[in-house]
């Protein structure tokens, strides 16, 4: 009775917060109720009993995905009112696309039918390993391939962002490494013969300057030539 107290809790939350994703003026609030959908959707998972997608629903999107769209929408400077201006010459195509994906989603819900053994499979013994451990059984066994393939694709989408963005900028300096190891000994290093003795000066290095010497004050010269005076011969 509890877990279905909270799950329709969490759900019209998600909802809610989903609708005003798409109807907030400010780019920001979008953001922020999306991160609030994920929550919610996460709570969902755990009422549901899949603990493993909370928690990656919760780090990859919440922490990752939402906050660096939010950190993107801060950053950039976006004119709100023109971006607002297509919307009224856009509004017939979003509202046909969002009546093909309610047909489909009326579809797939009037196709879908609770299995006969649903209720008694609830009531059965837990299994010995926990859910997690059981979908990394699956995920690493009957579909390593599929895995595998999915994150060659994640790694060459990220190979082509790093090429459009690279930017080869003429004063930057680039490192031949072949000329590098082609230069020979006398190129890269100087023997110089030191004579026993011999100051830096002949070396071709060159000392600081000393410091100045303070100038004693007035008075104390005054006082050092009447002591001398006083303690002088005197004149026969």
């Amino acid at each position: 009775m509890i877990a279905t107290i909270f799950f329709y809790i969490f759900a019209v939350l998600l909802l809610g917060s989903a609708a005003t994703v798409v109807s907030a003026r400010n780019p920001v609030h979008s953001v922020l109720f999306l991160i609030l959908a994920f929550f919610n959707a996460a709570a969902l998972l755990l009422i549901a009993g899949a603990e493993f997608l909370a928690m990656v629903l919760v780090v990859v999107y919440v922490g990752a995905v939402a906050l660096f769209f939010l950190f993107v929408v801060m950053m950039l400077d976006v004119n709100f009112a023109e971006l607002r201006s297509g919307f009224q010459r856009y509004l017939p195509l979003g509202a046909t696309i969002g009546a093909i994906l309610f047909v489909e989603l009326v579809v797939i819900y009037g196709g879908w039918r609770v299995a006969p053994l649903a209720a008694s499979l609830r009531l059965s013994v837990a299994p010995p390993i926990s859910n997690t451990q059981a979908l990394g059984n699956v995920l690493y066994t009957d579909y390593i391939l599929l895995f595998q393939t999915a994150g060659l694709v994640l790694l060459v989408a990220m190979i082509g962002a790093i090429v459009l963005t690279l930017r080869d900028r003429r004063t930057s300096r680039h490192q031949n490494i072949g000329m590098q190891n082609a230069r020979s000994v006398v190129e890269t290093l100087e023997l110089v013969e030191v004579s026993i003795g011999a100051g830096v000066k002949e070396l071709g290095i060159y000392r600081p300057k000393p410091p100045m010497p303070v100038p004693e004050p007035a008075h104390a010269e005054a006082g050092h030539y009447a002591h001398e005076a006083s303690h002088a011969p005197e004149a026969r």
